[in-house]
C-alpha cells in the first residue's frame, strides 16, 4: 500500500470521495487517509472544497434517514477549520468554459475551477476524470494504494 504524502503548510482540496471514504468508514481507503487528517488537525494544511461538497455528501444519508451521518458531515464541513469556498459566477463561467473543452460532468468542473481559483498546492479525489487537468496537482486515491 502506498503512503499520502502532503507536504506541511500546502492548500489541499478534497474531492466529495475523501470525506465520503473518511466518515463512511471505507476499508479500502480510511487508512490512506489518516496523513490528511492528522496534518489537518494539527492545521499543518488548510483543507478546502467547494460548497457543492455539502449537497454532494449528504444525499445519501438524507435519502436513507441517517441523521448521525448527516450530523457527522455537517459538523466537519459547518462547524470545523475546513473552508468552503462559494460557488459563483466568475467560477460558473469558468467551470462552463472547461465543462466546454474537457469531458468533466458538471459538478466536477465546479469542483476543479474552484480549486483552481484558490491556487491549491494539491487535489485529491478518486476520479480519473481529473487527471488531464494541467493547471491542478491531482491525487489520485486508487493510485496511491496501489503504489
Amino acid at each position: 500500500m502506498g503512503q499520502l504524502v502532503i507536504p506541511s503548510g500546502s492548500k489541499v482540496y478534497v474531492d466529495t470521495a475523501v470525506l465520503i471514504y473518511t466518515l463512511e468508514g471505507n476499508k479500502d481507503y480510511f487508512d490512506l487517509l489518516k496523513p490528511l487528517w492528522t496534518k489537518f488537525q494539527a492545521r499543518e494544511i488548510e483543507l478546502i472544497s467547494s460548497e457543492l461538497i455539502l449537497m454532494e455528501v449528504l444525499v445519501l444519508p438524507l435519502r436513507n434517514n441517517d441523521r448521525s451521518l448527516v450530523s457527522d458531515y455537517e459538523q466537519l464541513l459547518l462547524n470545523s477549520a475546513m473552508q468552503l469556498i462559494p460557488i459563483n459566477q466568475s467560477i460558473l463561467r469558468q467551470a462552463a468554459n472547461l465543462r466546454a473543452k474537457t469531458s468533466l460532468k458538471t459538478p466536477d468542473a465546479i469542483h476543479a475551477t474552484t480549486a483552481m481559483t484558490i491556487s491549491c498546492d494539491l487535489f485529491i479525489t478518486n476520479d480519473n476524470g481529473f487527471r488531464n487537468l494541467s493547471n491542478l496537482s491531482v491525487v489520485i486515491l486508487s493510485e496511491v494504494l496501489k503504489s
